[in-house]
């Protein structure tokens, strides 16, 4: 069973006023299998999280650890950590112009595995994952998110998913942007690659509406850089009737 354990991660980011503390201490546990809410309001820390474990060279890590199966992460370029099996879906997918949908994936399945994968089974499972997300078989050889919708780039974040088999994902709000359709579309293609490869999931969003297709295990609130409370799904309900008013009143905010 894996495994990602985050202990006392503190992480600061340089602006124009100076080094600003963002995470303060934040404790999470994410099992095989499992999946995890992240929500708080604007601000909070749900982002910074996100790409401390990836490894953004913006956010500097002041303390604790990010280990996956006992192994620190901290200390590892961001392609080794994707290729120890964690995988970042970014809130705004960037452009690489020049580099197709295809070439893309194939290249990073290669790194992740070691070898090339067939090329006949390559394009099989290819082109049944875009075929699940409702994606053209065009896509194929578009330069990878240049000139796509914002549907049509978390569409392919998530076939990204799918086709490397990471064992942890980071879904940075995924559900950002999407109208009703695609939105279930991508919780599907979540939903098929955790229980194709007991993937687990740290999912960050403001709003229910994505859990109620990607059902969370757990919901952990963020205010001020830290956990501020924790609990199952009926929490996501009450956050978003009642929003996050309460923990802000007692927040610390510099």
């Amino acid at each position: 069973m894996s495994v990602l354990t985050i202990e006392d991660l503190q992480v600061s980011v340089e602006t124009e006023q100076g080094t600003k503390q963002i995470l303060r201490g934040v404790d999470l546990t994410v099992g095989e299998g499992e999946t995890h809410a992240i929500m708080g309001p604007n601000g909070s820390g749900k982002s910074t999280l996100a790409y401390a474990i990836a490894g953004h060279p913006k956010y500097h890590v002041e303390g604790g650890s990010v280990k996956l199966d006992g192994v620190e992460m901290l200390d590892k370029t961001v392609d080794e950590r994707a290729r120890a099996g964690l995988f970042l879906a970014m809130q705004y997918p960037v452009e690489i112009p020049g580099v197709s949908v295809s070439n893309f994936l194939r290249t990073a399945k290669t790194a992740i595995d070691g070898e090339a994968p067939a090329i006949r089974g390559w394009i099989k499972d290819l082109d049944a994952s875009m075929k699940a997300l409702r994606m053209d078989k065009s896509f194929r050889e578009r330069n990878v998110n240049e000139g796509f919708s914002g549907g049509e780039k978390k569409r392919n974040e998530i076939l990204q998913l799918e086709l490397l088999k990471p064992k942890f994902a980071v879904l940075d709000e995924t559900d950002s942007g999407l109208d009703v359709d695609a939105l279930k579309i991508v919780s599907e293609g979540v939903n098929r690659a955790k229980e194709n490869t007991g993937l687990g999931i740290l999912l960050i969003t403001h709003y229910n509406r994505i859990l109620r297709y990607v059902k969370p295990d757990f919901v952990h609130v963020f205010v001020a850089g830290r956990v501020a409370e924790q609990g199952g799904p009926e929490l996501a309900v009450r956050l978003e009737n009642e929003g996050y008013d309460r923990f802000l009143a007692g927040a610390i905010v510099e």
